[in-house]
């Protein structure tokens, strides 16, 4: 699970691809909300769009067994955007990559300012902190719950085999 604990690694995470990956994949999950009291002050000011908010379909692939043959699963909504935020409001001059499930153009854009202001070197370990670790700790939380009421309701079953010739024979009526 991507995001049952966050640790990017220490050297440098604000350069590195994996970090970045895990962190991209932790907005993505995020509820919008928290983002919005997050990330929503430094969403302001003259963001330079790259790429603007797009929505599109993007196919869902399966593997039968989850090894096995790829098969088309269905289609998924999806949004992304590209965006750099404005650099006299955040001190960042990073772009912001975003891409989340869902029809939410704030959501993909409060995600994509955030990645932009994980890549600044200078104020990586500040958003590492206030942003990453609480979103880690809040979905993992939120996934225990998930996993503890799906155990509530797990059923076993079992069946009880008849020795041979018990009740069978009794039963017969010739």
């Amino acid at each position: 699970m991507l995001h049952s604990h966050y640790n990017p690694s220490t050297s440098n995470a604000a350069n590195n691809p994996a970090a970045r990956q895990t962190w991209m994949a932790l907005l993505a999950r995020a509820p919008e909300a928290f983002l919005e009291e997050r990330v929503g002050a430094w969403a302001q000011g003259n963001l330079q769009w790259l790429r603007p908010v797009e929505t599109g379909l993007l196919m869902a692939q399966g593997r039968a067994g989850g090894t096995g043959l790829r098969f088309n699963l269905g289609e998924v909504t999806v949004t992304r955007c590209t965006l750099r935020p404005d650099p006299e409001h955040t001190q960042c001059h990073q772009v912001g990559v975003a891409y989340i499930l869902g029809g939410s153009h704030r959501h993909a854009q409060l995600a994509a300012v955030a990645d932009a202001l994980l890549q600044e070197p200078a104020l990586h370990s500040h958003w590492d902190q206030y942003l990453l670790r609480p979103l880690s700790e809040q979905l993992c939380a939120q996934a225990q719950q998930r996993k503890a009421l799906a155990q509530a309701t797990r059923v076993e079953f079992f069946t009880v085999a008849r020795e041979a010739g018990s009740d069978l024979q009794a039963e017969d009526p010739s």
